[in-house]
């Protein structure tokens, strides 16, 4: 009855005043975060305004030193520095000047891979130290702590098609020039064995024009083509970079090569064509290869294109060995995020589209500087290979192309290309490196024909001319082999792994198609 009482007389309800007190309280918070976030962006406005007018301070250097450089040598960093204080760089400069310039010295002090990322930078008033510095003088110190000079590991290592185990010596900053010597020895799973020796050093202190000697050994196993290729030789390497303003990397690498090749271990099935190329052969050969990449991930590409192009000359003019020939591919490739409305609205679906083309060209020369003299047929470890789980999947190892019995001998020309789609896999979300596939490939890989006559197998200019020209004309004559199917992508940071279930459509005679499950494992994929 109290109760009643006090409601009838129009005193307030307790958990109604609390209410009111809560909301009342629940304002003033609101308004004092307010408050301070626009006290924060004030803060922050003439943060940028005070960070702004000092930039554009007047600033020169007086004095640079580095610290911590025990091993390396004050030549090599001279060139390194030289741009800070050059006189273009120091007349006339400001503060942002001088932060710019040091960005970029960090910069390529972080490329030659020998200093710890991020060194230290300290910039101090000149006058300090000297008292008859100008105003505007600054003395800098840079602090780097150098990477371990012996690096030695072992483990496994994924490349096309094959599994190995290697171990790795680095020998880094050798003579204190940013120098390395890399030595490895690797065993695999179609590589029976693999030996080289690197020695690298940058050019004139530049950490993206690189000069590079190696050694290298190897013997591999090619059972599609029912033989063992041993390989023996060196190469010579000039690799470097070119950078756009937006900061993108575009590389090129120009080398040359001297190899003592041999087809050996030939099975008691290997063809009279394997058999006619089993021996030794050398091969000395120029060769330059660009590549543009502007993926987001190469293993999983959601996003950006691929550009890639290759050139060899080999045998022609003053090359010498016993082959000679001229020999072109270009790679293309590309990728498209999907955005599906009302789905994943927060970020990425993880649905993309992709489509690659890849083609490629040899053409038999003329030994010395004759372009018009005798020319001998491609051989089988110099011409193109093609079908497998990494490049048209739903075909054998080497399934596409010319053959003779049961070998791949592969051939001259060729043209491939494949579109797919990567979906996210349920309830494991768009993050995961793990995706469902869909996949439609095709190729053709055609021989030169070179209508060998009574004489020998020598042709003349105008004999490969024409087959050339005739086995182009075959590439695009009809149908190409082709397959679709579906299966699963995981995308490791080392290599890309692929489960598919494959269906041929199209295979033309001879050819060795696969359908049914393939596994790929590779870091180069169609």
């Amino acid at each position: 009855m109290a109760f009643l009482n006090s409601s009838v007389s129009g005193e307030p309800d307790p958990i109604v005043k609390l209410h009111k007190e809560a909301e009342v309280l629940q304002g003033e918070v609101q308004k004092h975060e307010e408050i301070e976030k626009m006290h924060q962006i004030e803060a922050e406005q003439r943060m940028r305004a005070l960070l702004l007018d000092n930039l554009q301070h007047p600033a020169t250097i007086n004095s640079i030193e580095v610290h911590g450089a025990k091993n390396t040598r004050k030549g090599f960093l001279d060139p390194v520095l030289q741009p800070l204080v050059a006189e273009s760089r120091n007349a006339g400069t400001t503060l942002g000047d001088v932060l710019q310039g040091l960005r970029e010295v960090t910069d390529k002090l972080n490329r030659f891979d020998i200093f710890h990322p991020e060194p230290q930078v300290t910039l101090s008033d000149a006058r300090a130290a000297d008292p008859h510095a100008a105003a505007t003088d600054l003395d800098i110190a840079i602090r780097v702590r150098e990477k371990s000079r012996l690096i030695f590991k072992a483990g496994t290592d994924v490349g096309n098609a094959e599994g190995s185990a290697y171990t790795n010596g680095l020998l880094r900053n050798i003579f204190g020039g940013g120098e390395s010597l890399s030595v490895s020895a690797s065993a695999g799973t179609r590589t029976r064995s693999a030996y080289s020796a690197s020695f690298t050093t940058p050019v004139n202190s530049n950490p993206d024009l690189q000069f590079s000697l190696e050694g290298l050994a190897s013997s591999t196993q090619k059972p599609w083509a029912s033989h063992e290729e041993v390989v023996k030789g060196g190469n010579a390497r000039l690799a470097w970079l070119s950078r756009s303003s937006s900061g993108a990397v575009d590389t090129h690498t120009v080398s040359y090569l001297q190899a003592w090749r041999q087809l050996t271990g030939l099975t008691s099935t290997a063809s009279p064509t394997i058999r006619a190329d089993a021996g030794d052969s050398v091969k000395s050969s120029l060769s330059h290869v660009f590549t543009r990449d502007r993926r987001d991930n190469p293993m999983l590409p959601q996003n950006g294109y691929l550009l890639k192009a290759s050139s060899e000359l080999a045998g022609w003019g003053p090359l010498g060995g016993d082959v000679s020939f001229t020999k072109y591919e270009v790679e293309a490739s590309g990728a498209k995020p999907i955005y599906i409305p009302g789905l994943h609205s927060d970020g990425p679906s993880g649905i993309s589209v992709g489509a690659g083309l890849r083609l490629g060209a040899l053409y038999p020369l003329p030994f010395g500087y004759s372009l018009t003299g005798k020319a001998m047929p491609s051989r089988v470890n110099d011409r193109f290979q093609l079908g497998g789980p990494t490049d048209v999947r739903g075909f054998t190892q080497g399934g596409l192309g010319p053959r003779h019995g049961a070998d791949a001998v592969g051939g001259d020309v060729y043209a491939a290309g494949g579109v797919n789609m990567l979906l996210p896999l349920p309830r494991v979300g768009p993050a995961s490196p793990l995706r469902l596939q869909l996949f439609a490939n095709g190729g053709r890989l055609v021989a030169l024909n070179s209508n060998e006559s009574s004489k020998g197998p020598a042709m003349d200019s105008k004999t490969v001319y024409n087959g050339m020209k005739s086995a182009v004309g075959e590439l695009f004559n009809g149908l190409p082999s082709m397959a679709a199917g579906f299966g699963l992508v995981y995308a490791h940071p080392v290599a890309r792994f692929e489960l598919n279930f494959s269906l041929p459509l199209v295979t033309r005679r001879g050819e060795e198609s696969r359908k049914g499950l393939q596994v790929g494992v590779g870091i180069n994929f169609l």
